[in-house]
């Protein structure tokens, strides 16, 4: 499975979870010259731009661990354009969403969604 193939599974099931959990999305892979933002989406009046990672376990790390200030920094940028862009002024925060899924054993994904993760 490539990459990009990962990447979507992930973001799709990060976008189901984040629905059933009252969440409206807003906006996939939003793109620009500082970075991609996963998903955007709106949680009772609070932009939330998230990250979803996608790993088959956490014996490594956790897929959080994988978000680092680097890819904190990208995010951050891209976040300033998007509302730069759109002209949204509202309460807004950045979660992080991993999700354990090893397609060989063929089980229900294991989701954490971690609000306000870059704090």
């Amino acid at each position: 499975m490539e990459k990009k193939e990962k990447g979507n599974i992930g973001e799709e099931i990060a976008a189901a979870y984040l629905k059933k959990n009252g969440y409206r999305i807003l906006d996939r892979n939003f793109s620009c010259r500082f970075g991609e933002i996963d998903l955007i989406a709106d949680d009772c009046g609070t932009l939330v731009f998230v990250e979803v990672k996608l790993r088959k376990n956490d014996r490594f790390a956790e897929a959080r661990e994988f978000v680092d200030r680097n890819k904190q920094k990208k995010i951050l940028q891209a976040a300033r354009y998007y509302l730069m862009k759109t002209g949204t002024e509202c309460p807004m925060r950045f979660d992080v969403t991993e999700i354990y899924l090893d397609p060989e054993k063929d089980r229900v994904p294991e989701i954490r969604h971690i609000p306000d993760a870059f704090e």
